[in-house]
């Protein structure tokens, strides 16, 4: 998130800033923690000089913090990858470009059943926010095409093994697909117990593992994401050659490519409206109806009366030598 937005402030600086002016980027660490993003909202909040934020990039240190930024000094804030469904209802100064968890537990559970043609699904889910949402609407869309679900089980990235709950899924008789909504760490732990069981399943997973196809040990694993750097389209292909050179060679990830369009929208607003935080919430709000979409690096972006996306899909990639590719068939 944070070399993808300095990119993009480089890129609107270097062509002249905004109204004659530079844009700065603050960065601030909110650790991933609802305690500390809430510390964190109220520093920007009460800072004049901030006009917008980017960010959460969690759904819980998002929900934590959107009360601060609706509240007495409100500032308006775009999340690239915050998609608990809750945020639909977190206050007028909220706004995502990133997809909801109803997407990709949908998209997830039709991978499942309609590419791999898996009949029993077990499924992983960290108890957070975001592993809840991912499962809940993998859960019923599986369900709802046919497919069972032998195992539906929290765990904390904390836990000390995943191999007694992979044991008690072999003694039931199997799965066909093992589904992870959580974070990189837990999933990481998972596959490795998968393979020292040598359990030979498919794995999918939501957008939250992200980062995980730099181990040797995802290779194969699919998994949903708003936003994949092979995205066929020259805005994301200028992007993708820029990052690339400004980070020696790595690649972004959809919570990059959303940072960078944040950024991108929050310049149009103010180019447009001005440096007043009540103006670049008016005009964010009517991005996609008075005033045209924004055609960023992750696709159209038109904000409804929630500050949700409802035009943005997610799509399954497969890894594959390192690299996270677009999957046939998605």
């Amino acid at each position: 998130m944070r070399r993808a937005a300095e990119l993009a402030v480089q890129q609107i600086n270097q062509a002249g800033g905004v109204r004659g002016r530079p844009i700065e980027l603050v960065a601030l660490d909110d650790s991933g923690r609802a305690d500390r993003a809430v510390e964190v909202a109220r520093q920007l909040a009460d800072d004049p000089g901030i006009v917008a934020v980017v960010g959460h990039l969690t759904s819980g240190a998002t929900l934590a913090a959107a009360p601060v930024y609706s509240g007495a000094t409100p500032v308006p804030v775009i999340s690239p990858s915050a998609s608990s469904p809750a945020l639909s209802n977190a206050g007028s100064w909220i706004f995502r470009v990133c997809p909801t968890d109803l997407r990709h537990g949908a998209a997830l559970a039709a991978w499942a059943r309609d590419q791999l043609h898996a009949r029993r699904a077990a499924v992983f889910y960290l108890n957070d926010e975001y592993g809840r949402g991912v499962r809940d609407v993998f859960v019923a869309e599986f369900r709802e095409r046919g497919g069972e679900i032998v195992a539906n089980d929290p765990y904390l990235d904390d836990l000390p093994g995943f191999q007694p709950y992979l044991e008690r899924i072999r003694r039931r008789g199997g799965m066909d697909v093992l589904v992870i909504a959580g974070t990189r760490v837990g999933a990481e732990r998972i596959l490795r117990a998968r393979d020292a069981m040598g359990l030979d399943v498919p794995v999918v997973a939501g957008d939250g593992v992200s980062g995980i196809e730099q181990s040797p040990i995802a290779e194969g694993m699919f998994i949903s994401t708003p936003y994949l750097p092979d995205r066929p389209d020259s805005v994301n292909a200028s992007f993708v050659e820029s990052y690339r050179a400004a980070t020696g060679g790595s690649l972004p990830d959809h919570r990059g490519a959303g940072a960078y369009d944040a950024v991108g929208l929050i310049a149009a607003a103010i180019a447009a409206a001005g440096p007043d935080r009540d103006a670049i919430r008016n005009y964010l709000a009517s991005v996609g109806h008075d005033v045209p979409a924004y055609q960023g690096v992750t696709g159209r972006i038109a904000f409804d009366g929630h500050g949700d996306v409802p035009n943005k899909s997610v799509v399954l990639g497969v890894v594959h030598n390192g690299v996270l590719r677009t999957a046939g068939g998605s």
